[in-house]
């Protein structure tokens, strides 16, 4: 008996271990390159969503109403981002996020623990969080441009100027002329 499980468990770990094969045009530097470069951004956008719905959460103040409900929109439109990122790693043969672990080793979107952050506090690191993504997605998108991974950069196109609106509202909310 102690023999079956001990074969049992070396299968597994065997498997584990296992490529996959996904059928793909891109060369095998392409998916390492583009599953990291994706996962990297997979794991800032869960970290950025989080911290927008954080915000959304713990807003208040004269304008509670308002900043409440944008957060909130902007919280959507970021957490529809992950599966169409993760679903992208796994079509070109690469393997996603398994856990919040392997998130908070990859996100570079700083997380923000704070007890109270007032509400402009919060829209400018928002603000400047969105910013900093728009620049990551940039980023991927010339590694996509360098792979011809069109279907990516295709998809890329749209959370730019996703990103871009998000960094536009919330540049215009902390405006103080």
């Amino acid at each position: 008996m102690a023999e079956m499980k001990a074969e049992a468990k070396k299968a597994a770990a065997e498997t584990r271990k296992m490529p996959l094969k996904t059928p793909s045009d891109l060369g095998g530097n392409a998916v390492r390159d583009l599953t990291g470069a994706l996962n990297e951004l997979l794991a800032d956008t869960f970290a950025l969503y989080m911290k927008t719905k954080n915000f959304h959460w713990h807003v208040s103040g004269p304008h509670f109403r308002d900043y409440h409900l944008m957060l909130d929109e902007q919280a959507g439109q970021i957490l529809a981002m992950t599966d169409p990122i993760a679903e992208r790693v796994r079509k070109i043969g690469g393997t996603t996020l398994r856990s919040i672990g392997q998130i908070s080793r990859l996100q570079r979107v700083k997380d923000n623990d704070a007890d109270y952050v007032d509400p402009e506090g919060m829209l400018a690191e928002l603000r400047d969080d969105n910013k900093d993504l728009v620049q990551r997605l940039r980023s991927v998108h010339d590694l996509t441009d360098e792979h011809n991974d069109f279907a990516t950069s295709s998809l890329l196109d749209v959370w730019i100027d996703e990103t871009e609106r998000r960094l536009w509202f919330l540049f215009e909310a902390t405006r103080n002329t």
